[in-house]
């Protein structure tokens, strides 16, 4: 699509926000558990961690809520303490887990999100626990969670910011091979120096703001797992190189998906992306879908604390695994090599709000996206989406012991966040029989928005269902009480 058409597009107002993007929101009768989740979804749109630092988050979350409800239950074993926490049967009330539980996610959250503190505090009041009504729970939730953040504190992702400047910091020393592409102009081919290899993008944010992308968690591949014994623990063929058939073969792809573009085929571009300011990022997408079979399936607290604490885990293992590969690979991601590839040659955009596709200059291609959001800030090999989505369906296929998920989703017309007011043309209803079915959507439509290439996707869910299988796996071991030592928390 030629620059100048997709500037005039303009930007989205927050009336053309899909409805699935609000605020969560809790309901009558939630249990604690999804009460924090959704105060975890909550300080996700109001804090600015990339994907694999919401999994790692909400993960631990859930890790400190299961934690603490471990030593309410007569069986389950914790992942710190074991089952040196375990309560007496006289203290294995309700009314006592349940403030465990809150205690510890506020330990939790507050370590996590400190700016947010106020939000959780009011949490605290709403659920009664402004002062604790037994201190006993109060200490059997902060030890808990204590346990957790401890080990969580020295698993290489730099939290606390203690190995170079600020959270979540770099300190492996990446830097790009490739100096960045100004994306509202043609490609310049002296910026690409290996086309082979992830280029960061000069670009003008929602604010008219112009940026320059920093690659997002270098190192985020060095954290600890949960389950797995390290990010290369399942082996994925690598990515097509530069020169041979299967690399000009992806691109093609792209581009000829980009010019036969559906409404529906949009509408899943834009439902599954759930990035940037006022979205739970992908990683919180499926705990937003956890919450669904919650509901649907009458969950009480202590299926709550297994299912999310297993989903998030999943997650999280797969965003390890995921973001090894992508530093390892380096990869390029498809908006600079379809216009290196196509640089000078003409080629058909993507179809305007129902009309035709124009033929552009290929070094002006633009992935279906918003103009502030061409593409993000990390290498393409392998997909994210893809192996959240994965890692989530095979945790949630096999805790509820059933493929069928059988929810669906209304996306109104003109909601777009890429052409506001005009797509989709009419209400489009978006349904999912299994959480398989859910996955693969979620999977194929970075294909449609042109974000990543078909073996980047197909390698992420594949790596996605190892990684919720192992994680499920070791989560069974524990709710049988099985003492499983952690994994040894990384050292960088």
């Amino acid at each position: 699509m030629a620059t100048a058409a997709i500037l005039a597009l303009g930007v989205a107002t927050p009336a053309t926000v899909p409805a699935h993007a609000q605020q969560p929101s809790d309901r009558r009768g939630d249990n604690v558990v999804i009460r924090w989740n959704n105060a975890g979804l909550d300080a996700v749109i109001n804090s600015h961690l990339g994907p694999p630092m919401v999994a790692r988050a909400l993960a631990i979350l859930h890790t400190c809520i299961y934690d603490a409800w471990a030593a309410y239950d007569r069986r389950a074993a914790g992942t710190q303490l074991g089952t040196e926490l375990r309560q007496p049967p006289r203290e294995r009330t309700p009314r006592n887990k349940d403030e465990a539980i809150s205690f510890a996610a506020y330990t939790a959250a507050v370590d996590i999100w400190p700016e947010l503190r106020p939000r959780f505090d009011t949490l605290m009041a709403e659920l009664g626990y402004s002062k604790p009504r037994s201190k006993r729970a109060k200490a059997v939730g902060v030890r808990a969670c204590r346990a957790v953040l401890g080990y969580r504190h020295t698993d290489g992702s730099n939290q606390l910011g203690d190995l170079a400047e600020g959270a979540y910091s770099d300190y492996t020393n990446y830097a790009p091979v490739n100096k960045p592409m100004r994306v509202d102009q043609p490609l310049d081919l002296r910026t690409v120096k290996n086309p082979n290899r992830w280029q960061p993008l000069i670009y003008v944010d929602q604010n008219g703001d112009q940026k320059t992308q920093a690659y997002m968690g270098p190192h985020m591949g060095n954290v600890t797992p949960f389950a797995m014994t390290s990010w290369d623990q399942f082996k994925m063929p690598p990515p097509a190189r530069f020169g041979s058939r299967e690399y000009v073969k992806q691109a093609r792809a792209l581009v000829d998906y980009a010019a036969n573009l559906t409404d529906r085929q949009k509408v899943i571009t834009e439902y599954w992306a759930d990035e940037g300011p006022g979205f739970v990022s992908p990683p919180g997408t499926w705990s937003r879908i956890s919450q669904f079979v919650s509901r649907r399936d009458r969950h009480n607290v202590d299926q709550d604390a297994k299912m999310f604490f297993a989903v998030n885990n999943a997650i999280f293992d797969a965003s390890t695994a995921t973001w090894g590969m992508k530093r390892h690979y380096d990869y390029v991601r498809p908006i600079t090599a379809i216009r290196y590839l196509y640089h000078g040659k003409k080629i058909l955009s993507w179809p305007e709000a129902g009309r035709p596709p124009k033929r552009i200059d290929g070094a002006e291609w633009w992935p279906y996206q918003p103009i502030f959001f061409a593409t993000p800030a990390f290498a393409e090999y392998v997909s994210g989406h893809s192996a959240f989505g994965a890692a989530a369906a095979q945790a949630l296929k096999s805790f509820t012991g059933s493929d069928r998920y059988g929810d669906s989703a209304t996306v109104r017309a003109g909601s777009s966040r890429v052409e506001p007011g005009l797509s989709p043309r009419r209400d489009i209803t978006l349904s999912w029989r299994t959480f398989t079915e859910a996955a693969a959507e979620n999977g194929i439509s970075r294909e449609y928005g042109g974000l990543h290439f078909r073996d980047g996707v197909a390698s992420g869910l594949s790596l996605g269902r190892k990684a919720g299988a192992a994680v499920f796996f070791k989560s069974t071991l524990l709710f049988a009480g099985v003492e499983v030592p952690p994994i040894n928390a990384a050292q960088p």
